[in-house]
């Protein structure tokens, strides 16, 4: 039951954070993660999929890490790794949301994709099956380098971006806000949906308890 409930609260998150992805992709023209810059442009110069080149990438990422620190790779990685990547095709293909028309709408949409990729980002995480591919390898990093996970982040994610920008990705301005605004989203999400399973937990305990008492 209780592991049910981590993995419910798990596959809903990554629904919703690839469907935030995917309203931030509609709008792709205001900008992008760095993470999507580079899959956006490795699928215009070399096709496949844009869900392809993110499963590739957190493939590889997973591959690393599990060289360099396996305490942060557990079963969640590798479904985090596959599903976001088919949900983003999956929303894509399906083609029912809005796309861009230029006007001041297409920042409020892409606000509220924003929004969705941190509100989704907190429930995954807050499953704890596993950190995702980027998160885990960035872990890792910051381990053997003995170096603040933070610092970490903008080193790599910079670094991301370049060869995305160097690639012909959609770099704008909202690339550049994008943490400001999912951040404190997911730290809001991640904390309180932490304590919901914590709550639900405790009393499907106790409940247990009970009965074996009765």
């Amino acid at each position: 039951m209780i592991r049910f409930i981590r993995w419910l609260f798990f596959i809903c998150g990554l629904l919703i954070f690839s469907y935030g992805i995917t309203v931030a992709l509609k709008m792709q023209y205001l900008g992008v993660h760095p993470w999507d810059v580079l899959n956006v442009a490795l699928y215009e110069k070399l096709g496949l999929s844009i869900g392809s080149w993110a499963i590739i990438i957190s493939v590889l990422l997973i591959i690393v890490s599990l060289v360099l620190d396996k305490r942060y790779i557990k079963l969640g990685t590798f479904f985090n790794a596959i599903l976001v990547g088919v949900f983003v095709d999956f929303f894509l293909w399906l083609d029912f949301l809005p796309t861009a028309t230029h006007t001041w709408v297409d920042f409020l949409i892409i606000i509220i994709g924003i929004i969705m990729m941190g509100f989704g980002g907190g429930l995954y995480n807050a499953a704890e099956v596993g950190a995702g591919p980027r998160d885990g390898f960035m872990l890792s990093i910051s381990d053997k380098l003995n170096a603040p996970v933070g610092r970490i982040r903008i080193i790599v994610e910079s670094f991301v971006l370049l060869i995305g920008l160097f690639l012909g990705g959609p770099v704008f301005v909202f690339t550049f806000i994008f943490t400001f605004i999912q951040s404190p989203v997911f730290a809001f999400t991640f904390s309180k949906f932490k304590r919901a399973i914590f709550i639900i937990e405790k009393q499907y305990q106790q409940r247990q308890l009970s009965k074996s008492r009765a």
